[in-house]
Formats: structure tokens, C-alpha cells, sequence
């Protein structure tokens, strides 16, 4: 996941959509066992989100980018073992996006993250804050390397998410209780 998430941001930052679009189709048709019809409006509505987003430099303007979010996690929650608030996950989701722009601190980004993630893998949020710190951290390297990202720089963003998830996996593979 770690590999395909950083080949993501680099075609979100390179502006590469319909690349962007196929790499979240394969993930959401294989790693996720969506429908063809599901990975695609995923990926879809993904990626959309992201290109509204990308434009953008006020958190009104990044509104924009919501009803996509919300679609698309709409489509998340059908495949979820628990029920998930869509409408809440897209506004966590946006937040933190917007949070990044405007300078704040990984570590409290990373909170939201671990809210978003919260919903959609039915864990406590307080348990899921190192992965979310963890992955604000790798995006807080890349923006502090911006368009001179290079390939030792992705490696590196690569090595940060694969912690990320690594911590996101062990926490969520805890029983509910823990």
C-alpha cells in the first residue's frame, strides 16, 4: 500500500489525474476487492476530489472538493464491516487536507487523519494516531521538498508510509477491546 500510495502523490503533485485515476482503480479493484463499477466510481470521485482540491487556496474555495469526498466515501462505507458516517469521514478527510496548507503542526493533523481512518476501520481514533502522525509526517517531507522531490526524496516518503501503515495494520487488527 505504501509503494502505491506514494506512486499516487507523485502523479497528484506532477498533475498527472488520469494516472492519478488508474492507480486508485487498481488499488480500490485489488487491494480492496471493490466491484469494477465501484472501483471505477471510486477512483472517480477520488480523484476528482483531489483536482478541485489541488486549485484551490482558501479552505472556502477547498469546499468544493467535498461532494466528491462525500460520494466517495458514500461508496467506502458500503464495504465496511461497521457503519461508517460517510458525510463526517469526507469532512475529516478535507480537513486535514486544508490543514496542511495552512502550516499546522503533523502531529495535530495526524489526529484528524487517525478521526478519518477512525471511521472507515471502526477503531478508537486514539488508537490509530501514530499511523496518522506518522503518514502527516511523510507528507510534511515532501512539502518541505516541493519540486525538488527526487528519487532518494520518494524513497524515503515510500519508507515513512510503509510505517505508517504498518502501525495502522497492528492497530487495527487489535481485538475491539484493546
Amino acid at each position: 500500500m505504501a509503494r502505491a500510495e506514494t506512486a499516487l502523490w507523485r502523479d497528484y503533485y506532477d498533475k498527472r489525474y488520469f494516472a492519478l485515476f488508474q492507480g486508485l482503480y487498481v488499488i480500490n479493484r485489488d487491494e480492496f476487492d471493490f466491484s469494477p463499477l465501484d472501483s471505477f466510481r471510486l477512483s472517480l470521485w477520488a480523484a476528482s476530489a483531489a483536482r478541485k482540491f489541488q486549485h484551490t487556496v482558501s479552505r472556502e474555495e477547498a469546499g468544493r472538493a467535498l461532494p466528491d469526498l462525500q460520494n466517495y466515501y458514500a461508496i467506502l462505507a458500503q464495504g465496511a464491516h461497521h457503519p461508517v458516517n460517510s458525510e463526517l469521514a469526507a469532512k475529516l478527510e478535507l480537513d486535514w487536507w486544508q490543514a496542511r496548507r495552512e502550516n499546522v503542526a503533523p502531529e495535530v493533523y495526524g489526529e484528524t487523519i487517525a478521526k478519518a481512518a477512525s471511521e472507515l476501520y471502526g477503531v478508537n481514533a486514539d488508537r490509530l494516531v501514530q499511523s496518522g502522525v506518522l503518514r502527516a509526517k511523510a507528507m510534511q517531507y515532501r512539502d518541505q521538498h516541493g519540486e525538488h522531490m527526487t528519487d532518494a526524496d520518494w524513497a524515503a516518503v515510500d519508507d515513512q508510509l510503509r510505517a505508517a501503515y504498518l502501525a495502522l495494520k497492528q492497530q487495527v487488527a487489535q481485538p475491539r477491546s484493546a
